[in-house]
């Protein structure tokens, strides 16, 4: 399995001011949730003490076009804190997976899943949300569950794994189910959806199913 939390990509960032917590409000609500079912944080005994899972919700032009589908997103390495505020999250304004590049700004650099969580965006414009989390019991029981699962040689982070995302969309039915594994990426697992509410609460029934 690669290391976690490294940027993969080509980031254009730039040093800028903190996003609104009213329109954090949502997503950071949910992600205290998320950590505190363990599916976000930092664990001295996995992933070489790396922190993990991040979260993200769009906030631009609903008719914005595909690779500037503007979203907010948790800053990269911030797993660990048990609390967010506005200066833990980044504005990704524009991504291209071809070119292997994201533009973002704000007080932190976004999450080293950047590059997925705009793929996603720009697979369905319906979306709203995408939550990226580790949990070794929904991964491990993925295939019990009928949740698919992305090719085990691809990394996260990288054009490769938009590819892949891709070919799940065209293939698969996980537009309907809302989540797949990422099996290339040890415990990832990847919830969507038109609100940060319903991907959560994809990944909490997944995560009850993986436990029964």
């Amino acid at each position: 399995m690669e290391e976690e939390g490294v940027i993969k990509f080509d980031l254009r960032f730039t040093a800028g001011p903190a996003i609104s917590m009213d329109t954090l409000a949502e997503l950071n609500n949910w992600r205290n949730i998320l950590w505190k079912h363990a599916l976000i944080g930092q664990d001295p005994a996995r992933y070489d003490g790396y922190g993990f899972g991040n979260i993200s919700q769009r906030v631009g032009p609903r008719d914005a076009p595909v690779g500037k589908r503007e979203f907010v997103i948790s800053g990269t390495q911030t797993g660990h804190l048990e609390q967010l505020d506005n200066r833990h999250y980044a504005r990704v304004t524009a991504y291209n997976a071809d070119i292997n590049q994201v533009v973002a700004d704000g007080p932190v650099m976004p999450s080293s899943e950047s590059m997925t969580h705009g793929v996603i965006y720009d697979l369905d414009n319906e979306l709203r949300a995408v939550l990226h989390v580790h949990s070794p019991d929904i991964w491990k029981t993925a295939t019990a569950q009928s949740i698919p699962v992305t090719r085990s040689p691809v990394e996260y982070g990288t054009p490769e794994m938009s590819r892949e995302v891709a070919r799940l969309f065209s293939q698969t039915d996980v537009r309907e189910q809302g989540i797949f594994s990422m099996g290339g990426h040890e415990d990832g697992i990847v919830a969507f959806a038109t609100s940060v509410e319903e991907a959560g609460n994809t990944l909490l029934t997944a995560l009850a199913r993986s436990e029964l």
